[in-house]
């Protein structure tokens, strides 16, 4: 029979966590979030495959569902709440037009979703498809929000807190240290990178004074950092180099060009993957013989 899924029931648990019992006027309920469905339903995400449909479009619609199909259930709903945090009011819809936004701007943990059907009015249903199939869904979504995971994900056992967990920290509902082991590294691999462009790239420079607490005149603002302030400002930026990454520039081979010219030599090279060094090197020598 369709089963709830550890990696769901861990992401059911963080919300729960953070959202029930919250301070406001309409905390998260348990019985407001939930992954199977139940007894009388037939296809779609809630189901596992006993409980598929003859073409079920979350089987046949991407090869990752079909090559993840499990007893799994692969989607989560999320009832409505109004809790009170970061000096404002933090409610369904506005948490749903946040994943949408960050699903948008393909976000590197949302790429497991596969869409989100949501309301963010209250009134009006939407939906956001990773694959461009459709754009509204029926008049229940108006009290509640369904996240569908790619079936190939929850198969593999993917963490997929790691997106909710950026919400809770932007709301003020979860700690610095609640983060996982995978999202500091994230975030002290891009303290390296950004690092390393002090002295020859404006961003690299603000991110230097940001991580030290220091504003661009250069006066200590430490009180005010923190690494949740870091993470907001970093995930900007990846949104804004995301939509930059979309345009069509006429001039690529300049742009090449420009980016080459701010990195060393080992730079470089420390960039390219290792099968794709051997390959470089290995033309390089063909030329330099020739």
């Amino acid at each position: 029979m369709t089963r709830a899924p550890a990696n769901l029931l861990a992401l059911r648990s963080l919300l729960l966590t953070h959202l029930d019992n919250a301070p406001g006027p309409d905390d998260l309920e348990p019985a407001e979030v939930g992954i199977v469905g139940d007894p009388a339903h037939r296809g779609g995400y809630h189901c596992g495959s006993d409980r598929v449909v003859p073409n079920d479009y979350s089987v046949v619609e991407s090869p990752r569902d079909r090559a993840g199909l499990t007893l799994d259930a692969s989607a989560l709903d999320v009832g409505q709440f109004d809790v009170r945090s970061g000096g404002r009011s933090n409610t369904l819809p506005s948490f749903s037009v946040w994943c949408v936004a960050q699903c948008a701007a393909n976000a590197a943990d949302t790429r497991d979703i596969r869409e989100i059907i949501y309301s963010p009015d209250g009134t009006t249903v939407k939906r956001w498809d990773r694959l461009g199939k459709r754009t509204s869904g029926d008049s229940s979504h108006r009290w509640h929000t369904h996240f569908s995971f790619f079936r190939d994900a929850i198969k593999a056992g993917r963490d997929q807190r790691p997106l909710f967990r950026r919400y809770l920290s932007s709301i003020g509902l979860l700690e610095d240290d609640d983060m996982t082991p995978q999202e500091h590294n994230w975030l002290a691999t891009v303290h390296k990178n950004l690092t390393v462009l002090d002295g020859r790239n404006p961003i690299g420079q603000i991110y230097t004074r940001m991580a030290e607490g220091r504003d661009e005149t250069g006066a200590s603002v430490t009180g005010n950092w923190n690494l949740r302030a870091m993470t907001a400002q970093l995930t900007d930026l990846q949104n804004k180099l995301n939509a930059l990454a979309a345009k069509d520039f006429t001039d690529e081979a300049a742009i090449v060009q420009g980016v080459l010219a701010g990195l060393t030599p080992e730079e470089i090279a420390a960039a390219i993957p290792p099968t794709i060094a051997k390959q470089v090197a290995d033309e390089l020598a063909r030329r330099l013989v020739a």
